[in-house]
């Protein structure tokens, strides 16, 4: 799970395996394979970072 924050300040889990697209317009929108949006502080970048961080660790198990 990536941990995010969206934009009421609220830290959220998330699986992501679930992550569609990941936009910018210019809030942080996360689309998941569920239809679900959520919008967050992190930039796309941001979270790009935290799930290349997510499936390192992964793979060190």
């Amino acid at each position: 799970m990536i941990e995010v924050t969206k934009i009421n300040q609220v830290k959220i889990l998330i699986n992501p395996h679930l992550i569609e697209i990941v936009e910018e317009t210019p809030d942080t929108v996360i689309t998941l394979t569920t239809g679900r949006k959520i919008i967050v502080k992190e930039s796309r970048q941001e979270v790009k970072n935290l799930v290349k961080l997510y499936r390192k660790d992964i793979f060190a198990e």
